[in-house]
């Protein structure tokens, strides 16, 4: 299906039910679906027709699943921008991707780069939104009077258009019907070598990696997740486990604008959350936190770490701290985010990213022989074959790495797998260091430092 469909879905299936929490101010599922739809309409308003590129520069507030899904449901295909970017980095991405329209906040912070490209004349429309207008009333208030400082005055330039001026097309149009094999979001991806690629992701991707997810979660339709939102929702881990898995299957959506680990605790008790997703980082700062020890974990059913490798010590006191499990699994920007993840329940194996999912094939081969599987227990090359895997990279230039013939994509990451299927990894191929003809992984090294 398409990602659009995720939201129109569950918005038929449960309206009242609430979809987004942002700090205290709530959208249900009918009213996000609403508003993702007017949104779809000013874009086309805009001229946006199938395939065009529109930009994201936004941080976790309800500006995000709102453009995000209402580009998708335009036709639009969504170029996810890092609000930590450089303004040299989001120029590079901006004309690398033919970003013409692009979203952002009225944020002091994050406006250099918006202005250099709208010095450079890359954007035909900059879509401006301001936390003001999703705050709840007193904190927007609150925010207008203190934080003034923090707000980007405008300057006078036409290309410039209000958010909610976007929500209020002045001429209704028929959406238009949007085909799942398209290019749904292009994921930009640094790699090891080069300049950063764009993963092109289709809508059949990202919608399968959502069914994907949901298919291995044993509570998924008996009961109504409440996720964590503190990981960036420009990233491809939060994109797929946080957002779109949570929209599909109707779960509750709790959004920190950014990771505050004081934040995020007084987060999972206000709104009893069960699921936490996050990298290693984000759990050390939370247990490492003066309020751990008077936060509530009852509530808590799961909690996945992604995004790097997490300690046994730090699972353990993580886990013993919270009497939650801590599911590792792995992905990457290229396999629309996830491709393996220890097991919900029965045997979960400390160390290791767990199985593959349904749907998922992986084989760890010979770096010099690709065709060529490597035993149990010995260290090779992960490829991946998968509904979830890209069609290839936006432009590709000349060396980058594609799919293999046959659907298999060559990550370039070195893993071993055991006998009954866990994948253990071990570190970048294109890291490796080799002295006297033996390879020596760097995270070897930085795990005896």
């Amino acid at each position: 299906m398409t990602v659009g469909e995720l939201l129109l879905r569950s918005a038929g299936r449960y309206p009242e039910r609430v979809a987004l929490d942002f700090m205290g101010r709530s959208w249900t599922y009918a009213a996000l679906a609403r508003e993702a739809m007017a949104a779809a309409q000013g874009f086309l308003n805009l001229g946006v027709t199938a395939g065009c590129r529109v930009g994201l520069f936004l941080p976790n507030t309800p500006h995000y699943p709102i453009a995000y899904y209402g580009a998708l449901l335009a036709g639009a295909t969504v170029v996810n921008f890092s609000p930590l970017y450089s303004p040299e980095e989001v120029a590079f991405q901006a004309k690398d991707s033919g970003t013409e329209i692009m979203v952002c906040l009225d944020l002091a912070r994050l406006w250099a780069p918006m202005q250099r490209l709208l010095d450079d004349g890359q954007l035909k429309r900059l879509i401006v939104g301001s936390l003001t207008e999703v705050l709840p009333f007193t904190k927007g208030v609150g925010f207008r009077l203190f934080k003034r400082k923090e707000r980007q005055e405008l300057p006078n330039d036409g290309r410039l258009m209000r958010w909610d001026a976007l929500l209020q097309p002045v001429q209704p149009r028929p959406l238009p019907k949007v085909d799942p094999a398209a290019i749904a979001l292009l994921q930009y991806t640094g790699g090891t070598t080069g300049v950063p690629k764009g993963a092109a992701l289709t809508h059949a991707n990202l919608s399968a990696n959502a069914l994907q997810l949901a298919a291995v979660d044993p509570g998924d339709g008996k009961r109504t997740a409440r996720v964590l939102g503190a990981l960036p929702l420009f990233h491809i881990f939060a994109n797929s486990a946080v957002l779109n898995r949570t929209i599909l299957s109707g779960g509750s959506l709790y959004l920190l604008a950014r990771f505050d680990a004081g934040e995020a605790l007084a987060t999972i008790a206000r709104g009893r959350l069960t699921d936490l997703c996050g990298v290693p980082a984000m759990y050390q700062a939370m247990i490492d936190h003066k309020d751990v020890a008077k936060t509530s974990f009852a509530s808590v059913q799961q909690c996945f770490s992604g995004g790097a490798a997490m300690t046994l010590a730090l699972k353990d006191r993580f886990e013993k701290a919270t009497g939650a499990r801590v599911l590792e699994g792995y992905g990457l920007t290229e396999t629309s985010g996830v491709v393996a993840v220890n097991p919900y329940e029965g045997e979960t194996r400390a160390g290791t990213v767990g199985l593959a999912l349904p749907g998922t094939e992986i084989r760890v081969s010979d770096p010099e022989k690709p065709d060529s599987d490597m035993p149990a227990g010995q260290p090779g090359e992960i490829q991946v074959r998968g509904p979830q895997v890209m069609i290839g990279y936006w432009r590709a230039t000349e060396g980058s790495p594609e799919p293999l013939p046959g659907g298999w994509l060559r990550t370039g990451d070195a893993a071993s797998r055991d006998a009954e299927g866990f994948l253990t990894i071990r570190d970048r191929y294109k890291d490796m260091i080799v002295s006297g003809a033996e390879n020596i992984y760097p995270a070897e090294l930085e795990n005896v430092l």
